[in-house]
């Protein structure tokens, strides 16, 4: 039988152990999680810690930059529905075309396709779970993730933050 002390530590223990693997999130002094493979890229498109900050609202910041996510049914993009192109908030790269813009009913703007050379993925470890992450190629603007839980042509679904994109109507 083991004591309350000795479950404590054994816990602990796991828990560090599950840390170092990657299998729990990795946490800076300021709470941001940290990606190393977005220190080992480089992007067309930098700019300083400030420069970001000036470009973007704090909103945008936390997503592009840090990772983070917007609340479910908040973007805007969630119901536009009119033909055009969806670029980077953070560098105007055109990312997805309305055309394969569909409804998933998870309160996130979501693609079954993105535009050729618009983004690239990387292993997402956070939160204890194993995801897609989704960035920008050109700034490396953290945008979602992607699923293959989508509709055909593809079975993929491109699970965009409303708040890292901007929409573009097709001129009339």
């Amino acid at each position: 039988m083991f004591s309350r002390r000795q479950f404590l530590v054994a816990s602990g223990g796991l828990g560090i152990a599950a840390l170092a693997i990657g299998v729990l999130p990795k946490f800076t002094a300021g709470s941001a999680l940290i990606s190393e493979a977005s220190a080992a890229e480089a992007f067309e498109v930098t700019h300083s810690d400030s420069e970001w900050h000036a470009l973007l609202s704090d909103e945008q910041y936390d997503i592009l930059r840090e990772e983070g996510t917007e609340r479910a049914y908040s973007s805007a993009l969630n119901n536009e529905h009119r033909d055009g192109t969806f670029t980077c908030a953070g560098c105007d790269l055109a990312l997805f075309s309305s055309a394969t813009k569909f409804d998933s009913r998870t309160g996130w703007p979501s693609f079954w396709a993105p535009l050729d050379k618009a983004v690239a993925t990387r292993q997402d470890r956070s939160f204890g779970v194993l995801r897609e992450e989704v960035h920008c190629r050109r700034c490396g603007g953290h945008l979602g993730h992607v699923f293959d839980d989508g509709p055909t042509p593809t079975g993929l679904r491109y699970c965009m933050n409303g708040l890292a994109m901007k929409f573009q109507p097709k001129a009339a």
